[in-house]
């Protein structure tokens, strides 16, 4: 027997297993790195082509002015994308939620009402009300400009409670009641607040601009 080669054997075996060593260490990474990828972007690690979709970061109400901090995008399967769905930040920004979302909900095109200037000032509020005659709301839709009115009662007369407050949503008539669906109006804040407290108290209407 070679006697260099008896003691080049255990020096042979060690260098190999620290090579298969190294070998499992960058399987485990790769393996590692692509369970992360695959988490990060599902559709494309499964090769389903996806599309940037704006999603809600949060839920949100119905009638909310959307501002950047209330959605982001999300990569979606164009298999599950909904039709319609909005593809850029710029597509809602400023615009005002026809119904309420919840977080991580696809906006579309419908769910969105018109863009109403100045409906991000901090001066103004939205104000729920129920209309007393629920035909006038049938007529109403986002955008629309009306006047609100409370009805007369023994001793006092109808009176203008707000002048051109802005239409945000229209909601569901609820058979329980004989009155009309709430609709939500964005007033100046003082103005909002004095309808509210009135609507709360007297029949409460409005009249088409």
């Amino acid at each position: 027997m070679d006697v260099a080669a008896k003691f080049r054997t255990p020096d042979l075996t060690r260098l190999q297993g620290r090579r298969a060593r190294l070998i499992r260490r960058w399987l485990a990474a790769g393996l590692l790195l692509a369970g992360v990828l695959l988490l990060a972007h599902p559709g494309s690690a499964r090769g389903a082509p996806t599309t940037p979709t704006v999603v809600a970061a949060h839920d949100l109400p119905s009638g909310a002015a959307l501002r950047a901090p209330d959605v982001r995008l999300a990569d979606l399967p164009d298999s599950t994308r909904p039709a319609g769905a909005l593809s850029t930040l710029d597509d809602v920004d400023g615009h005002l939620l026809a119904g309420a979302v919840r977080a991580g909900e696809p906006l579309t095109d419908v769910r969105l009402a018109t863009a109403i200037p100045g409906s991000g000032d901090p001066a103004t509020a939205t104000v729920p009300v129920r209309l007393a005659d629920a035909g006038v709301a049938e007529l109403l839709e986002p955008g629309r400009r009306v006047d609100v009115v409370a009805a007369p009662e023994p001793g006092v007369p109808a009176s203008v409670l707000a002048s051109g407050a802005t239409v945000v949503a229209v909601g569901q008539r609820e058979a329980s009641t004989a009155k009309g669906p709430l609709v939500l109006l964005r007033l100046p804040e003082a103005i909002a607040t004095r309808v509210a407290a009135i609507s709360l108290e007297r029949p409460v209407t409005v009249t088409l601009r």
